[in-house]
């Protein structure tokens, strides 16, 4: 069930979505699958911190009510648990000394993004479409870019990429992947096999204005920017540490700028995988 209020984001709970773990690169997640009826292209939906709170799964059950069969692999934190600042803070120290994620680490691989990428590859077998989209978010956001390295992913959407932690320039400047990733997403990218989405706030200092600058620079026209002005006195109301743009900034009733990156996100799937957009 999904709930709003003209003041609150959509929310979702884990109603019908299916739970099973998922193994590869040595790694295993417990992933929650749901798709529409009549099933749908497949889009890999990566939680941001602390993990599948209401508010992802607003997202994730407004992507099947658009027709994608979505998969959400669980990586950190309580599957439906609301965000509080407890929570937040007894999540994010195991974060950042995880070797999985590597959260500091600059021009890296990190061992998360192999398991991705099976992750897409299995989705993308199971599902139609011209391949599988994956959308990241906050912690997860440069994850999505990574996993695009593979073939199955012909659509990554990175919203608010958070790792490595923006702390000194040169952490600000990377692109959260190692070069070997960068160059091949590079070569796709100028090849029309895959397409890409970045999303955040003007003063976002999580995800910092220096890291899209490096994006655009090496992806150029297929890496599509999208940047709401969270500047004092904007005209979206938005609080200059907004950050969550298309789950927690969300409002439908009225829209706002947020409601409007998240219909692009949609679209922007649907455009690709569905082959729309590469025909």
């Amino acid at each position: 069930m999904t709930s709003t209020t003209p003041t609150t984001a959509p929310t979702a709970d884990l109603a019908g979505w299916t739970q099973k773990s998922f193994t590869a690169a040595g790694i295993t997640h417990d992933c929650f699958e749901k798709a529409p009826v009549g099933g749908g292209p497949g889009v890999v939906l990566i939680p941001e911190i602390p993990g599948m709170a209401p508010e992802v799964m607003g997202m994730a059950q407004h992507l099947v009510d658009n027709g994608f069969s979505v998969v959400i692999p669980s990586l950190f934190g309580q599957p439906g648990r609301a965000v509080s600042a407890a929570y937040m803070a007894s999540t994010i120290p195991k974060l950042c000394i995880s070797k999985e994620f590597r959260a500091f680490a600059t021009n890296a691989q990190r061992p998360v993004t192999a398991y991705l990428r099976a992750l897409a590859s299995d989705l993308n077998a199971r599902t139609p479409g011209a391949g599988v989209g994956v959308v990241g978010m906050c912690f997860s956001g440069g994850f999505s870019l990574a996993t695009a390295v593979d073939d199955a992913v012909v659509a990554a959407v990175a919203s608010q990429p958070s790792v490595p932690f923006p702390l000194g320039a040169a952490r600000k400047r990377d692109p959260g992947m190692s070069p070997e990733e960068f160059d091949a997403l590079a070569r796709r990218t100028a090849s029309g096999e895959v397409c890409l989405l970045g999303l955040r706030f003007s003063e976002d200092k999580a995800a910092p204005a220096e890291r899209f600058v490096t994006l655009k620079a090496r992806l150029g026209d297929r890496f599509e920017v999208i940047e709401l002005d969270s500047s004092k006195g904007n005209s979206g109301g938005f609080s200059s540490s907004a950050h969550c743009v298309i789950t927690r900034e969300v409002r439908e009733e009225p829209a706002n700028e947020a409601f409007s990156a998240r219909e692009r996100v949609v679209s922007f799937l649907r455009e690709n995988v569905t082959g729309a957009a590469r025909q």
